[in-house]
């Protein structure tokens, strides 16, 4: 695990997710000119994808996978989630104009979260690359979570379906159906694939 990259990654994407939530939102300087055309269309189900718990968790798992033992991966979701959240509350404090220092109080909390939930995520990226049932088990959590997500909490901001809205669930639900055929795929062909003995 390298750390620069992992800032870099959880920077990037923190900063991103902000900004798209600025450009989906009517009430933003930067979504206001966007309304009802096709860039704010675009934005918005991307806002809902990207502002969704099981993405930020799926950033903890991805930046895990690149660390080779237990307690790299832990440190690597940690940091890429600490780096997210704070790149979102920066690019958020230049989006809307207002000071960084009022989101103090949801930046550590938030930090708090990153080191809680995201070391635990991390784990599970690093035992990605594992073969056997821990890393079919790993590589399933994030297709599950998101499945789980859009059955409890599914990316509706209010009662009417959008053809936004409706974008975004197709997307995610074919996201996750195809993440779990790749883990179920890669496990099968593990467990088919010839096992020399040693010597050989």
């Amino acid at each position: 695990m390298k750390i620069i990259p992992v800032l870099a990654v959880g920077a990037a994407f923190g900063a991103v997710t902000s900004l798209v939530n600025a450009l989906s939102s009517p009430f933003s300087s930067l979504g206001a000119p966007l309304v009802g055309t096709v860039p704010g269309g675009a934005a918005k189900v991307l806002s809902l994808l990207l502002d969704a718990g099981w993405t930020w968790a799926a950033l903890a798992v991805a930046v895990g996978v690149t660390a080779r033992t237990w307690g790299r991966g832990a440190a690597a979701g940690a940091l890429g989630l600490m780096a997210a959240t704070a790149a979102y509350y920066v690019t958020d404090s230049f989006a809307r104009g207002e000071p960084l220092a009022g989101y103090g109080p949801d930046l550590i909390l938030w930090w708090v979260a990153s080191v809680l939930f995201g070391s635990v995520l991390g784990v599970v990226g690093a035992a990605v690359r594992r073969p056997g049932v821990i890393g079919l088990l790993a590589a399933l959590t994030v297709p599950v979570g998101a499945a789980a997500q859009m059955l409890l909490m599914p990316p509706r901001p209010h009662m009417t379906l959008t053809p936004g809205i409706i974008a975004a669930e197709a997307l995610v639900w074919t996201a996750a159906a195809a993440g779990a055929v790749w883990a179920v795929h890669r496990f099968r062909s593990e467990r088919r694939a010839p096992r020399h003995p040693v010597g050989h």
